[in-house]
């Protein structure tokens, strides 16, 4: 990305532009957060969106993609939704403000939109090509911090939403996870009507620690969901996050975490439902930086209509981290000859004493297998739904909740009984 170069604005940049002068001024922040969003715009002026041309945005070219910004509306009216498990505590989030905390021993809740007012909580980009950092940077107005105490073991999943009537929406979740605790966050996006989202989580997990993150990004057709979810692991912690993307015209979520402690363990898992003519693409940066510490990533794509999408994973092995086990795996499911995936896996090791690898694979359903479930008297479209569903089950049932399982799958029903 280039700064110093003269652009012609399109649309949806000079709108995005117009939105930050119209808002400023009534967004949270002191002095230094003031300059920290002022320089986030002229970024965003100097180069514009990024194109095919920013390695990191080869498949998608935001510039082209993003055609038209909405108009903030902050009144609009905003449905509540049930958390996903019956009984958890929610931390809702309404056209970007925060709208109500629950009370949760061993957990401390504050507003984003205060953490702003009295210091300086977020900084610009070091990365040029983090165009949703400085969206959002530009932008966020609301959000909850989340403090878990040390040793702390939560007794039901926190759900973290953010829910929109349409419009523009910036949000952020800084969580902390104390040492040796042990938690479950369930991060729920969705809405209704035509938006840009930004929303940004940033995770610091202590030593010792147990995290499962899911995501479930579920917006209307006609969104823009811009998502980021940063992660630090300490000594001994492990994190299991899993991403479920099931809607959005354009979708872009990135993963960055840095395993800096000794024994760290990163799982994910992945599923991207698309359909229409729906753009997804997941990013994922996985830096390795001390010894014995492991990470395995699972990848599943569905693809029907016209639904392109990709999947660019990038694992970087530090040389000092010897002995690190790190392996990654996309594998898509094509429905439809019209539609598109492509994977762009990276290793960049510089230890010697590694074990690592990747892999990526393309098909269709197989003939035989449909065959085989139709000539037991079972419908077409019956064991289409089958077979998809076994292509992606597997990945779901890693979580090793019975619970959040259930209500995945469901979705999965849901999903397929609309696209499939």
């Amino acid at each position: 990305m280039n700064v110093h170069s003269k652009i012609q604005l399109t649309e949806a940049e000079t709108e995005l532009i117009r939105a930050f002068v119209e808002r400023s001024a009534r967004l949270p922040g002191n002095a230094q957060t003031v300059m920290t969003r002022d320089s986030a715009i002229e970024a965003i002026k100097a180069a514009g969106l990024p194109t095919r041309k920013v390695e990191a945005w080869h498949y998608t070219d935001l510039r082209r993609l993003l055609s038209a910004v909405p108009a903030y509306d902050p009144e609009v009216p905003v449905d509540d939704a049930e958390p996903l498990i019956a009984g958890s505590p929610v931390a809702a989030v309404a056209n970007g403000m925060t709208a109500r905390a629950p009370n949760v021993d061993g957990v401390s809740f504050s507003t984003f939109f205060a953490r702003l007012s009295e210091e300086d909580s977020i900084a610009v980009p070091e990365r040029g090509d983090d165009t949703v950092g400085l969206i959002n940077i530009a932008f966020v107005s609301g959000g909850w911090g989340v403090e878990i105490a040390d040793g702390v073991e939560l007794a039901a999943p926190l759900e973290l939403q953010n829910l929109h009537g349409g419009g523009q929406v910036h949000v952020r979740f800084p969580v902390t996870v104390g040492n040796q605790a042990k938690a479950t966050i369930i991060e729920r996006q969705t809405g209704q009507g035509e938006a840009l989202v930004s929303s940004i989580s940033d995770v610091e997990i202590g030593e010792g620690a147990e995290l499962t993150w899911i995501i479930v990004q579920e917006q209307p057709d006609d969104t823009t969901h811009l998502g980021q979810f940063a992660a630090r692991l300490a000594k001994d912690a492990k994190l299991t996050l899993f991403i479920m993307n099931a809607g959005g015209k354009l979708v872009r979520q990135e993963v960055r975490v840095a395993v800096v402690g000794e024994g760290g363990d990163f799982q994910m898992r992945c599923i991207n439902l698309l359909a229409g003519d729906n753009h997804t693409d997941v990013t994922m940066v996985l830096d390795h930086a001390a010894p014995d510490a492991g990470s395995v990533e699972i990848v599943r794509n569905v693809v029907t209509g016209r639904a392109e999408g990709a999947f660019q994973g990038q694992i970087r092995v530090a040389q000092a981290a010897q002995k690190t086990d790190a392996r990654m795996a996309c594998n898509t499911l094509l429905l439809s000859d019209e539609g598109g995936f492509s994977t762009k896996p990276e290793l960049e090791i510089f230890a010697d004493d590694v074990a690592c690898g990747h892999g990526a694979t393309v098909t269709e359903i197989d003939s035989d297998h449909l065959f085989y479930l139709m000539s037991r008297g079972i419908g077409e479209h019956e064991a289409r739904r089958l077979l998809v569903k076994a292509f992606l089950a597997e990945v779901i049932e890693d979580l090793d909740d019975e619970a959040l399982v259930e209500v995945l799958e469901a979705k999965l029903d849901a999903w397929f009984a609309e696209h499939g």
